[in-house]
């Protein structure tokens, strides 16, 4: 895995558990695949936190760029951030 800062490894964790934000784009941002996003979810997070997050993104079709509708085609919130 890349060497990951703190502050790096916190931005994942809250991209991993937004729903709305699709591994691909955390991909596209740290260079990480899906795989160690979920370990890192897994050595950062309780156990039973770890386990409602995996449940949640499971086959949820918002996480993968490839199972979303094709309208729906930015990787940010259209928002902005104070």
């Amino acid at each position: 895995m890349n060497n990951i800062s703190p502050a790096e490894t916190s931005r994942i964790i809250e991209m991993a558990w937004e729903d709305r934000t699709p591994f691909e784009a955390i991909e596209h941002q740290f260079g990480i695949k899906e795989n160690e996003v979920r370990q890192i979810m897994r050595s950062n997070l309780k156990r039973s936190s770890f386990k409602l997050w995996r449940e949640r993104v499971s086959g949820r079709k918002t996480k993968h760029t490839q199972l979303r509708r094709d309208e729906v085609q930015r990787f940010k919130a259209s928002h902005r951030f104070r």
